[in-house]
């Protein structure tokens, strides 16, 4: 597979007929998906935490209240006891990953304590775990018609309401997601 068609920096969204628990209605941010394989991050599960707790158990002191109000996302199946952060770029933190000119992934300690005092990124979403495929893999499944990969949006990424971002992503190129089967796609 040539760099040009890999799906970096785009969403993938779960076909209906992808009934995969971890996966099922799901939209995922793909970070990272080359030669060896890919990583995303799901965008529209969330974790049954608030990012207070996880301030909590790092022993990170909070100046906005805001901030331990915001929700935590189930970012995949994989390392679910780690801790992702999608954001717009910028910042310069200690491990951070751009995907794209406007959106960097992180996973050091100094972005969240930045967000815990207010002065975090701009716009930003905490997940716990993320989804993962080995070489090759992402593809056989593309072509199985388990997934729909559209273009990355901002306002899917951040903006949308959490339950409604299947469907806009869907919206993106045209196609209103519930009206598929698993039949659409590929012949």
């Amino acid at each position: 597979m040539n760099k040009a068609t890999y799906f970096n920096n785009q969403f993938i969204i779960a076909m209906p007929g992808l009934t995969d628990p971890n996966f099922f209605h799901s939209v995922t941010y793909l970070c990272q998906h080359n030669e060896v394989g890919a990583l995303g991050i799901v965008i529209n599960r969330l974790a049954e935490m608030k990012l207070g707790e996880i301030f909590k158990q790092m022993d990170i002191r909070v100046t906005s209240p805001v901030a331990s109000e915001v929700a935590v996302f189930s970012g995949g199946p994989v390392q679910k006891d780690r801790g992702f952060v999608l954001h717009t770029a910028g910042g310069g933190w200690d491990t951070s990953m751009d995907v794209s000119e406007s959106v960097s992934l992180t996973t050091s300690r100094d972005v969240i304590e930045a967000i815990a005092a207010g002065k975090g990124p701009e716009q930003y979403l905490v997940a716990l775990g993320y989804a993962g495929w080995s070489e090759g893999q992402l593809e056989q499944e593309i072509l199985a018609n388990a997934w729909l990969n559209t273009p990355y949006s901002k306002n899917v990424l951040f903006d949308t309401p959490i339950k409604n971002r299947w469907q806009k992503a869907g919206e993106q190129i045209g196609v209103d997601i519930n009206q598929l089967t698993t039949q659409a796609g590929h012949g």
